[in-house]
């Protein structure tokens, strides 16, 4: 069968008037990565294929698909690869006349090797890349041209020159290479070089696109911190403003994607003079900055022009109204609070201000910088700024409350009032979430030993809140009083605490809260440790001049102290406590500060994270390897391999929601493998004679699949979220390669639609697509601009398919599931929900939300049949916070109660597929695009209302 297949592709390749060829192509591909072909078959198509590629009368389709023959013999059979690419390369040099041609041939040779293996001629490159009038051409020779082995200088050269090309594209294309040469590590000895590029990409500053700006910036800084480096000492700093300076110029651009970058490059200037600063949060023009004659290279007049374009520039980034600017304004603007005291002081009312922000990511942003300035004790708090900041103590998000707490822990307050605020403000924080409970008493803790005396004058103010009442008895289950006490037992440790009193009597209650008190501080001390300290203290019968009073409680005894497993050793820093003539030696709570508990704890989840991760690679690298057994027309055995991954996969668990998010992933991952196994078994090898209608079920079955492995999951890379688009983009060729079963101008509109998101993803970072996709895209163009529509590029469509190989896939971002949980309490057969015919019924509904933003578009479905559904919409304004777990109870209305003794209905939560502007839906009152469901449908019971 292999030679008989082998000797028809043969004769039609030889044959160059047979419009077959492209078919035997094909049929070539199944042998080559079929990894049971023999040897002797391989060499065979590797000397026809070589013989092939260097005819002239090929055409360009025929030349790129043989030198994808080629690319996949060289990645399948690696043993072949040099002889492989030494045919390329002789193909190159064979075809210069041809520069669409010679450039296929490069990129495939880029594509193999690395660089010592398929170096080319420089000269050779710098002919084709000036000689090349497609844009394409000249996008693919400058993308590879480090891949090529091209001289560092000649790179240069050329990038710097095609930075003048009329199209955007090659544009950026060339100043993404000139950011690849500097941070390859490349040393560019002569200052002149440097200099040349930079002002270069200082004048592409002011380019029409919006990409070619966002591309010129990133050259200026990462050029501009090299031009820094090479200068003298004396004239570092005056360049590094200039730089700044230049940078501060692009924040007030039209584009967001401009504006974003450029305050993500000020963040990385680590040099800039007190008084730019300052400007930068100013709007009008300070009188320092008019008393300068002169900056750095700038004339007076120029930097008077300058001085305006950079005045208020962070002001106007927190200021703007695309979030995404003012997170990126906060984060640049915290590597700059610890450089001067006073740009840090008039720095903080601005971050306060964003504590009020409507998007938690500004927010969060705003308290990691406030957290940066504190770790380096450069964050002053006034009481101006106190409301805000306690703000932030009780907003709905564990992660905004708990980076506020962590601020609390390392500030210091001069101001005793400011101090008693920070206290109540926690207090406020521990009433509201109890669950924040630990992570206050931590805060608790640290504040008290860093502020000793103002710990004990808070005491000394509520000590009534402290005594027992009720016939001596202390109230146990008060966090308030408990939150006292871990105040007052702090106290002592303080450096600062000079002659105030801690009572020894509280050290006595807070004994009775040892199990409490020792679990929120088990970051700082052990619970034996804790308990030495306590007993101690409270068999102190002084403590300064304050004379003890009668204790209610019984003071711990030396019996106590026999329960403690661990040596007690001299503390550094803590005051030794004196009880009659001898010293007792208490063991350091603390002696120097650990890492918070939270981050204990995400290290112990994150190495559970890496074991499922692993897992889930392993079985991930099964799956291509199906795939290839799919693609030799063994499709039982690749789905009985999938199977098998899936039992293994089931086998795993999981002890947080980012490794269930993953697994879940992962599953929904293999069920599309298999239905795709299943559509290509009928549509490429047209093995199964099956109905149209069990073929279009199958490609519906996909559609769902492939949509909620779109929008169910969140957290993706980039190259991620482009592995998926590629499986929608392959199951729209699908589709259109039987247009028979299908409507083609939808299934049109929908490629159409995913090839300009990926143009999207492609314009946000230098992502590389696939062939596939690539070839998809040109196939799109060339079909909406032919009049005669799909039809006359079927056979393209259906070429296209026969060449998609399935890449490796390995996840490594922390992927997060989007799900929900749904309930009807108290609700089946025997306990149905009363109604009255024709009235509308409440129907309650406990429901959980696992990763669902506010951004996100909820509806509740409520149908008695498939004709009759009822949408409700689930706004985010009741569902509150941010966690990633939110419960809440709704009561759903059903206005379509029948006139029946009972009936049941289902219900289930839907999310709006936001990205599915193609798939726009019509429904009266209910969403406008297609949803993807979160959860499994709910039965809900109903009996009519009997009246006597």
């Amino acid at each position: 069968m292999e030679h008989q297949l082998l000797h028809t592709c043969l004769q039609s390749l030889n044959d160059n008037n047979n419009p077959l060829s492209l078919q035997a192509l094909a049929s070539l591909r199944s042998l080559i990565i079929n990894p049971n072909t023999s040897d002797s078959t391989i060499y065979s198509i590797l000397e026809t294929l070589t013989r092939s590629l260097q005819l002239r009368t090929n055409s360009l389709t025929t030349h790129h698909h043989i030198l994808k023959l080629l690319t996949d013999l060289a990645s399948h059979r690696t043993h072949l690869s040099s002889q492989i690419l030494n045919s390329i390369h002789y193909s190159s040099l064979l075809f210069t006349e041809s520069i669409q041609i010679a450039t296929e041939s490069l990129t495939s040779l880029a594509s193999i090797a690395n660089s010592d293996h398929n170096k080319i001629d420089d000269q050779l490159y710098m002919s084709l890349c000036f000689a090349a009038t497609s844009t394409s051409a000249r996008l693919r020779l400058l993308r590879n041209g480090e891949r090529l082995g091209i001289g560092m200088h000649v790179l240069f050269t050329v990038f710097l020159g095609f930075t003048e090309d009329p199209y955007p594209y090659v544009r950026k294309a060339s100043l993404d290479g000139l950011l690849g040469l500097c941070k390859s590590g490349n040393i560019f000895e002569d200052i002149s070089v440097i200099e040349g590029c930079y002002f270069r990409a200082v004048e592409l500053l002011q380019d029409n696109e919006h990409s070619v700006r966002s591309a010129a910036i990133r050259v200026v800084s990462e050029w501009g911190q090299m031009l820094i480096a090479a200068k003298e000492e004396n004239d570092k700093i005056d360049w590094s403003n200039q730089v700044f300076v230049q940078l501060c110029s692009m924040v007030r651009d039209m584009s967001v994607e401009v504006r974003v970058e450029a305050f993500n490059a000020l963040g990385k200037i680590k040099l800039v003079s007190e008084d730019i600063l300052l400007q930068t949060i100013s709007k009008k023009v300070l009188a320092i900055m008019k008393e300068k004659n002169s900056h750095g290279q700038c004339t007076a007049e120029r930097f008077e022009i300058l001085a305006s374009s950079y005045a208020g520039a962070f002001v106007h980034g927190l200021e703007d109204e695309f979030h995404e600017v003012r997170k990126s304004a906060c984060n640049s603007l915290r590597i700059h609070t610890i450089l001067y005291a006073e740009f840090a002081r008039r720095s903080l009312s601005l971050l306060m201000d964003m504590l009020n922000d409507d998007s938690m990511a500004v927010r969060l942003e705003a308290l990691e910088t406030l957290h940066h300035m504190a770790t380096f004790e450069c964050l002053h708090v006034q009481e101006i700024h106190m409301h805000m900041f306690l703000g932030s103590l009780l907003d709905n998000c564990d992660l905004i409350r708990s980076i506020a707490r962590k601020i609390f822990k390392l500030v210091k307050l001069s101001d005793f009032k400011l101090f008693r605020s920070s206290i109540h403000g926690l207090l406020q924080n521990l009433e509201r979430y109890t669950k924040d409970e630990a992570d206050v008493f931590s805060v608790l803790f640290f504040m008290g030993r860093s502020h000793g005396n103002f710990a004990a004058h808070v005491i000394k103010e509520v000590s009534q809140e402290i005594e027992p009442v009720l016939e001596g008895k202390l109230v146990l289950d008060s966090a308030r009083v408990a939150a006292f006490l871990v105040l007052a037992i702090s106290a002592p440790l303080s450096q600062n605490q000079n002659g105030q009193n801690i009572p020894p009597r509280l050290f006595s209650y807070a004994v009775t809260l040892l199990g409490r008190i020792s679990s929120a501080l088990r970051e700082v001390v052990d619970q034996d440790t804790l308990l030495a300290y306590l007993s101690q203290c409270s068999r102190s019968s002084t403590r300064g001049t304050e004379v003890e009073e009668p204790s209610l409680l019984p003071v711990v005894d030396d019996a106590v102290l026999t329960h403690s497993r661990k040596d007690v050793n001299c503390p550094v820093g803590v005051p030794m406590l004196q009880t009659g003539n001898e010293t007792s030696k208490v063991q350091p709570v603390i002696s120097c500060e650990l890492e918070d508990l939270a981050t204990s704890i995400v290290e112990c989840q994150a190495d559970e994270l890496d074991e499922v991760m692993k897992s889930v690679n392993l079985i991930l690298a099964r799956v291509r390897d199906a795939w290839l057994l799919v693609q030799s027309r063994c499709t039982n055995v690749a789905v009985r391999a999938l199977r098998d991954c899936k039992r293994e996969l089931a086998m795993l668990t999981s002890a947080s929601l980012e490794s269930a998010g993953i697994l879940a992933f992962t599953m929904q991952y293999l069920q599309v493998m298999k239905l795709f196994a299943k559509i290509w078994e009928h549509v490429v090898w047209k093995i199964r004679s099956d109905e149209t209608g069990g073929l279009e079920y199958l490609f519906g079955k996909l559609d769902v699949r492939l949509r909620e492995l779109r929008y169910r999951y969140i957290g993706f890379s980039k190259e991620e979220e482009l592995y998926v688009l590629e499986l929608i983009v392959v199951a729209c060729m699908l589709r259109l390669s039987k247009v028979e079963i299908c409507c083609s101008p939808t299934t049109m509109k929908k490629l159409s639609a995913i090839i300009s998101h990926i143009e999207i993803l492609n314009n946000k970072g230098p992502i590389e697509p696939s062939n596939i996709l690539m070839d998809a895209k040109k196939t799109v163009h060339e079909i909406e601009s032919s009049k005669a529509g799909i039809s006359c590029s079927l056979f393209l469509i259906t070429n296209l398919v026969d060449f998609f190989t399935l890449k490796q896939f390995s996840l490594c971002s922390r992927v997060r599931h989007i799900n929900a949980e749904l309930d009807v309490p108290g609700n089946d057969s025997e306990n149905p929900l009363p109604f009255v015919s024709g009235l509308p019924v409440a129907i309650p509904l406990d429901i959980t939300l696992y990763n669902v933003s506010s951004e996100n578009r909820l509806w509740l479905t409520i149908r008695m049949s498939q004709e009759s559904t009822q949408f409700v919409f689930l706004d985010s304004n009741i569902l509150g916070g941010c966690n990633e777990v939110k419960k809440f109870t709704f009561m759903a209305p059903f206005y379509r109660t029948p006139k029946a003794c009972s009936f049941s209905s289902w219900i289930r939560i839907g999310m709006e597929c936001a990205l599915e502007d193609c798939h726009l839906v019509k429904h009266c009152g209910g969403p406008k695009r297609k949803l993807v469901y979160l959860c499994q449908e709910k039965e809900v019971h109903l009996c009519l209302v009997r009246r006597d």
